[in-house]
């Protein structure tokens, strides 16, 4: 099969620098598959975790998993998209067709298992080669790259008119922290809700908590930079979590009974256990943020859970139907209430990606966004 040349950012060696590669093989779409030529991509805690190893990869890779672009060409059997499209990528394929998709829960989709695993596409091989060798793609996009080929349920079309390093976002950071809020929980009109750590995602729990109608909106972080953008997103009250104790912050501030509904949007042990002994007997800790493998969880069952009667819950890519919710996200964002330019930190060439990634554990930055 013919290819076409590209460059991209690839991960070869894990806690390195991404190498920026020429020369980049991208296969024609197979079947079911489209080629997008990328407009922009989000740089999300993912990359990074991938990038320094907590999160599993088989190497070389592109990394990047959020972004839109311009549909290029379309393979056999893709009846619903054509070049020129503008879309954003999903990195959770969703068939419409398998038990989870049939039920209600397409963020479970059983087709988009391989992409996980593998690195690769549907058939579990990627569609990028470097130096004849195969190139993973990271969750089955790879979208630190100029040009990329992925399925086709892995797309969404969007508006010719919307700027496409803003829709980029909604890719991961808007559909998982937004979701979180109005899909995964169950947060009542007037709950006090918090919000532990405000990053790309966490802020979008922030919005998607004020969507729902939240009273008071309690963002969590150690960067005033991303408390001063908290409030601007919806949050109520911050709490500098360096200087006071969260936990005793939020029962003060609730007559010592506990947020309504907590969500932990970071991902290590410590945090996680903060956010569930900070949620009210009765409420609701929500799991957005992804943890290391080997990340346990322990609590007092009786005291903890079952006399209490709090619920545990774990979200995944908030619990989103990408072709229900983005449309819906896209419909706030047009009528003023979804705040999505104001996430977009800084627009950066694809070779300054190694300090986007850089800055993520050293700034205040909502999102950075690598435009091609």
């Amino acid at each position: 099969m013919t290819v076409t040349l590209t460059r991209a950012a690839v991960l070869t060696r894990l806690d390195q620098p991404l190498s920026i590669r020429d020369g980049v093989e991208v296969e024609h779409p197979h079947p079911g598959e489209v080629r997008v030529r990328m407009a922009a991509s989000g740089v999300c805690h993912s990359d990074l975790s991938m990038q320094n190893g907590t999160l599993p990869v088989t190497l070389p890779a592109v990394l990047g998993h959020e972004g839109a672009g311009v549909v290029e060409e379309v393979g056999d059997g893709v009846d619903d998209l054509v070049p020129g499209d503008h879309v954003v990528i999903s990195w959770v394929p969703q068939c419409r067709k398998c038990f989870f998709c049939t039920h209600g829960q397409p963020q479970l989709c059983r087709t988009g298992d391989a992409v996980l695993v593998t690195g690769g596409l549907l058939d579990g091989n990627p569609r990028l080669r470097l130096d004849g060798a195969p190139l993973q793609q990271m969750l089955g996009t790879g979208t630190f790259c100029e040009t990329t080929v992925v399925d086709a349920t892995a797309v969404v079309r969007v508006p010719a008119d919307l700027d496409l390093s803003v829709a980029a976002l909604l890719g991961c950071a808007v559909l998982t922290g937004v979701g979180a809020a109005l899909n995964t929980a169950s947060i009542a009109v007037g709950d006090t809700v918090a919000v532990v750590g405000c990053g790309g995602v966490g802020l979008n729990v922030v919005q998607g908590a004020r969507l729902a109608g939240a009273g008071e909106i309690v963002a969590i972080d150690i960067h005033p930079a991303k408390l001063e953008l908290a409030r601007a997103m919806g949050a109520t009250t911050t709490i500098d979590a360096t200087t006071v104790d969260p936990v005793g912050a939020v029962f003060d501030l609730t007559g010592q009974r506990g947020a309504d509904v907590a969500f932990e949007a970071i991902g290590t042990g410590p945090t996680i256990e903060q956010t569930v002994t900070l949620t009210r007997r009765g409420g609701q800790a929500i799991l957005v943020g992804i943890p290391r493998m080997d990340v346990m969880l322990t609590l007092p069952v009786m005291l903890g859970l079952v006399m209490a009667e709090r619920t545990i819950k774990g979200c995944w890519y908030g619990s989103s139907d990408v072709r229900r919710d983005i449309p819906v996200l896209l419909e706030h964002y047009r009528r003023g209430d979804l705040r999505l330019d104001e996430l977009v930190a800084r627009r950066l060439p694809l070779d300054e990606v190694n300090t986007a990634l850089d800055d993520m554990t050293t700034t205040g930055l909502a999102r950075s966004v690598i435009v091609f």
